[in-house]
């Protein structure tokens, strides 16, 4: 019989290599969806919606099954979840409509639900100590959209984008079986069945009723759905700002996407380290740096000079503009497990609503944004738009952040 530090990192590494499969197919529309934004002659704004459909899904179902893993343990609930996300994409590849294609999307978010799930499951299994690292590792599955980056273009190439999600489909059933086979229930799981007690949904959904809560979310929201958003985003603006082909720019978006899932992992130790807030503050920061630059529009003025016109270009070149995408990955990436190790000092007992809550405001940035860059693309005609959003959102969480130490500190101050 398997030990109980065996069954850990066997259920830690197929948590994190599920949670990976279901990240490429939840964000597959970010490749494909070129392919049909071209057949369908889709405006900015309608190829925002499409690649975001998927995310709506994915983040509205992160908190009821964060909700069902807590009452019935995720080694189920992960299983029914992929084998339902496998036929859901394997119809894509019959959609030949634009509400087929949204109507398909809607079904295959179910992928991103699975974070919830992860979390959850993957935190019944460690002690506090290794909480941050443990959840680090499972959020490496991020990693799981530069997958979609590097195979689905190959695919797309050699077969046409409607293979993409019948390969995908197929990988995904194998993954569950796989899955059902190296995991157990879990230790929590098992204590509440032989004790016949479960939480009621009052005291699951309780912590929600705090404030502090959806301040975690608005954090999640820029480092997750920011993250999200801009993998979906990314191979576009390449093509449009830069003149790639699309081969070219999902694997240059390999550069955003892949160190900024894997580098979840070291987010979550150095968290467990120096604490979550201190990483929270840092990856903020860097972000608006970053942020504030990419911002800035390609721009030609003239100047008149005392000998003639001298005409100046300001602008960023493709490796430069790549180099602080990439910047702004990592710190997402740190980000994303500072905020769930913060989650976890504050509501131990209710990783399930709570994690899964965040992880609904976090998946919604990720719905949300690629909309909101399609309209402001359409409207403003400037294509950095999008990250002028992006620095004004982590305008926001730095100041609430400010302001909420700052209250914390009068309090300790009257006490």
């Amino acid at each position: 019989m398997a030990s109980y530090k065996t069954k850990q990192y066997s259920v830690l590494t197929m948590n994190t290599t599920a949670f990976a499969f279901n990240f490429a197919v939840w964000t597959m529309f970010s490749i494909i969806g070129v392919k049909i934004k071209q057949e369908l002659g889709l405006t900015d704004t309608e190829f925002g919606i499409l690649v975001a459909t998927p995310i709506l899904t994915g983040s509205l179902t992160r908190l009821p099954l964060g909700i069902l893993t807590d009452h019935f343990g995720g080694r189920i609930v992960f299983f029914i979840q992929m084998i339902l996300v496998a036929v859901a994409t394997y119809s894509l590849a019959f959609a030949s409509q634009y509400w087929q294609y949204l109507l398909s999307g809607l079904f295959i978010g179910l992928a991103g639900g699975s974070f919830a799930i992860g979390i959850a499951y993957t935190s019944a299994w460690f002690e506090k100590e290794k909480q941050g690292t443990a959840m680090g590792i499972f959020g490496a599955g991020n990693a799981g959209a530069a997958i979609t980056n590097l195979v689905a273009p190959m695919i797309v190439v050699a077969a046409g984008w409607q293979m993409v999600p019948k390969i995908y489909s197929i990988a995904m059933a194998i993954m569950a079986i796989v899955f059902w086979f190296f995991t157990f229930n879990d230790p929590h799981q098992e204590k509440r069945k032989a004790s016949g007690t479960h939480k009621s949904m009052a005291e699951q959904l309780a912590p929600l009723k705090e404030l502090r809560v959806w301040r975690f979310g608005l954090y999640y929201y820029f480092v997750f759905g920011g993250f999200v958003a801009l993998a979906l985003w990314l191979p576009k603006y390449y093509i449009g700002e830069f003149g790639l082909d699309l081969k070219t720019a999902s694997f240059i978006t390999l550069i955003f996407t892949l160190p900024s899932g894997l580098i979840r992992a070291l987010g979550g130790y150095v968290s467990d380290k120096v604490g979550a807030r201190a990483v929270n503050w840092w990856v903020f920061w860097i972000s608006a740096a970053c942020l504030f630059f990419l911002s800035y529009p390609e721009t030609s003025f003239t100047v008149k000079g005392v000998e003639g016109n001298i005409n100046f270009n300001i602008g960023l070149s493709v490796w430069i503009f790549t180099a602080l995408v990439f910047v702004v990955g990592i710190a997402q990436g740190f980000g994303k497990a500072s905020v769930y190790k913060i989650l976890h000092d504050y509501y131990p007992n209710n990783m399930g609503s709570v994690g899964g809550m965040v992880g609904v405001l976090g998946g919604l940035g990720g719905f949300t944004l690629p909309i909101f860059f399609g309209i402001l693309s359409d409207y403003t005609n400037v294509r950095s738009s999008c990250f002028m959003l992006l620095f004004a959102l982590v305008a926001a969480c730095m100041l609430w952040m400010n302001y909420s130490i700052i209250q914390q500190k009068k309090e300790s101050e009257i006490l």
